[in-house]
């Protein structure tokens, strides 16, 4: 093993503890928490002097320790990351890998400009306690918050908040695969000198360790942009499909209601054919079943909109076949701004939720469902409203799951109807009380 030429010493054990624990705080603020947020505050106000403790009983180890001692400052970030937000164990992995590549870029950057401006005073026989000196101290500020700042930007973009990551087994086995790699190489040349990817002036080793940090947070970064390249890809195609399912069923459910309209026509000649019959009970009885049906399919919604007349009459029927109750107060003209496709899209999802929760309630009086549409100061509101009796379920986004058995053919309901409202600015919220479901999306005007 060759030696180092202008060896430079390590970078001080408390601010390696500062920036990993900087680092977490950086994640815990830009990644989805599942905890609240006083917890949140605790276990970062117990994990920096945690952090800064591992790195000291690190340092008390001999060498021979070493990767022993980096394995528990890596699972002291993690037990910051999942205690402080929450995580599953596969989202602590992944966040904590980024977080560990983190804190070793700023750390090596902050010490090689320090050394390099000549700000370390750590062998001189009269350094303060801790290694710490107001120069280099003013240094670590000014570098710890141009860093960790730009990471706080560059995460915040990555990261949702409303969402948590939910990375796969491959995302996580290649984050941490990232990691060690890059750990090793910006650490080969404390191990050797005598390889092809090795410094051996001091000044060097530095610049090498830095570059090759700042590179796998970049391999990182290009990572997760991957991912929610790739899901947000995954949802826009279930959505479109989604929406040209429901397209095609308005074009369907318009034509057998033109149909029906037909036929009910038809009905009304057979009608009057019948009142010339001479058998009074032939022709009451004959009267009465061809009137009964004239009443079912001539049932139409007249709502001011085309679109939302065909929707709900199709609903209607639906609804009449399976002993559900729809009632409406709608004012089509309120939709005036929207197309047709996100029309039938969003009251064909809501009321199809519905129709499905209602369908499996027992008692066929409290099969209901209560549709409303209309203006409120400067919003245009739906909602709709249903019985039910069967226990929802919903998934880390707080979307409803679907009971169906094809879990991927279907639960896009609400991620749909949500769609829809954000393309038109508006949000939608989602109650439960005393067995009523009542979803509500309002719609600026």
């Amino acid at each position: 093993m060759n030696t180092i030429t202008n060896a430079l010493p390590n970078i001080p054990r408390l601010y390696t503890g500062i920036c990993e624990w900087l680092a977490c705080v950086v994640y815990l603020l830009v990644i989805y928490r599942r905890a609240p947020k006083w917890r949140s505050v605790l276990v970062a106000a117990i994990g920096l002097p945690a952090i800064i403790g591992i790195q000291y009983f690190d340092g008390a180890m001999s060498l021979d320790f070493w990767i022993l001692g980096m394995l528990l400052a890596v699972a002291g970030m993690y037990l910051i990351i999942f205690l402080g937000a929450q995580t599953t164990p596969r989202e602590g992995l992944y966040v904590t890998a980024r977080a560990f590549v983190l804190a070793e870029l700023v750390a090596s950057l902050h010490w090689q400009i320090a050394t390099f401006i000549g700000f370390n005073k750590h062998n001189r026989s009269n350094a303060p306690v801790w290694g710490l000196d107001l120069p280099t101290a003013t240094l670590a500020t000014i570098i710890y918050l141009i860093g960790f700042g730009l990471a706080w930007i560059i995460e915040r973009h990555n990261f949702e908040r409303d969402r948590p990551v939910n990375p796969s087994r491959t995302a996580v086995a290649g984050s941490i695969i990232i990691t060690i790699v890059t750990f090793a190489m910006s650490n080969l040349s404390f191990v050797s000198t005598n390889t092809p990817f090795s410094g051996s002036v001091g000044q060097e080793i530095f610049y090498i360790r830095t570059l090759v940090d700042l590179c796998g947070y970049a391999i990182l970064g290009a990572q997760q942009e991957q991912a929610r390249a790739a899901q947000a890809n995954l949802e826009i195609a279930s959505i479109d499909a989604k929406l040209e399912s429901e397209h095609q069923e308005y074009l369907q459910s318009k034509e057998n209601i033109e149909s029906l309209g037909r036929i009910a026509h038809d009905l009304k000649h057979q009608i009057t054919a019948l009142r010339a019959e001479v058998d009074p009970k032939h022709v009451a009885a004959g009267f009465e079943h061809l009137e009964a049906s004239v009443k079912e399919y001539s049932a139409q919604e007249h709502t001011g909109n085309s679109v939302l007349d065909v929707i709900l009459t199709s609903k209607l029927k639906t609804c009449a076949q399976q002993g559900i109750t729809l009632t409406t107060v709608a004012d089509g003209k309120l939709l005036g701004n929207m197309s047709s496709m996100d029309i039938a899209t969003l009251f064909g999802n809501a009321l199809d939720n519905a129709i499905e929760a209602a369908s499996k309630v027992t008692e066929p009086e409290r099969r209901l469902i209560k549709l409303a549409l209309y203006e409120h100061g400067q919003f245009t509101v739906i909602r709709v409203e249903n019985y039910y009796e069967s226990a929802l379920q919903t998934d880390d986004q707080g979307d409803l799951r679907t009971t169906k058995s094809d879990q991927r053919a279907h639960g896009y309901g609400v991620k749909s109807i949500k769609h829809i409202a954000g393309l038109y600015h508006g949000n939608v919220t989602i109650k439960t009380h005393n067995h009523w479901f009542t979803l509500t999306v309002l719609l600026p005007r």
